[in-house]
């Protein structure tokens, strides 16, 4: 018996299929943070007017802040296991992005010819600079969204009607910008724990904001 294959095309999941496990583990960061704070400012609210002295809890900032990277690569690993394909997909499309802002940022070269050098910072080359570029273009979209993710949304169209950009990419470049900035302040609550709870309180909440705006650009199809 032979199986005749399917002749429709494969069809593309969606950006919040193809990046489950990562808007997954954000969203458990996000219950993680408040929950850290929670143990911070709960037993404050619970305590009567006249206490002085409340006992807290700061295990939690400690524990969040110490387990949220490893968390969040662990996710990323699984998407790609899940999407090989999509993997693929992406990286080929980043290949041919990246050689178009090479060649781009080269023939801007010809024309104006090179920078000033001999400065205490070189001159970023081709390649250097279609990398920046891609970040670049992540963290505006990702600021960008923050007061206004229909504007953000123009704003990738905009960046990507060239053609040295794609949609994807960029949307994952803002992830990434968003992500980050939420370990940075996390990192700061748990070296806040200690000395100052409150601070460290203020940090995760102000950290699960931004994994809430990465689950967002995580899930977001322009299309």
């Amino acid at each position: 018996m032979t199986t005749i294959p399917d002749p429709s095309p494969l069809v593309r999941p969606a950006r919040r299929r193809r990046h489950a496990r990562l808007i997954a583990a954000l969203a458990s960061l996000i219950g993680a943070c408040a929950e850290a704070a929670g143990e911070v400012y709960g037993p404050v609210a619970a305590a009567p007017p006249e206490q002085e002295a409340v006992r807290i809890s700061v295990l939690g900032c400690v524990r969040v802040a110490r387990s949220a990277p490893l968390l969040l690569d662990l996710a990323r690993d699984e998407d790609a296991d899940r999407w090989p394909g999509e993997v693929v997909r992406e990286d080929a499309a980043s290949r041919r992005t990246y050689a178009a802002r090479c060649a781009l940022a080269e023939a801007q070269d010809v024309l104006d010819g090179p920078g000033p050098g001999g400065g205490p910072v070189p001159v970023p080359t081709a390649e250097q600079g279609a990398a920046m570029e891609l970040v670049s273009a992540g963290d505006d979209v990702a600021a960008c969204w923050r007061d206004d993710p229909q504007e953000a949304a123009a704003l990738v169209l905009e960046l990507t009607a060239s053609g040295e950009l794609g949609v994807d990419e960029v949307l994952d470049a803002a992830v990434d910008a968003e992500v980050v900035c939420g370990l940075l302040v996390l990192d700061q609550a748990g070296t806040a724990a200690m000395s100052d709870p409150g601070t460290a309180a203020e940090r995760c909440l102000a950290a699960a904001a931004y994994f809430a705006r990465a689950v967002a650009l995580a899930s977001a199809d322009l299309d």
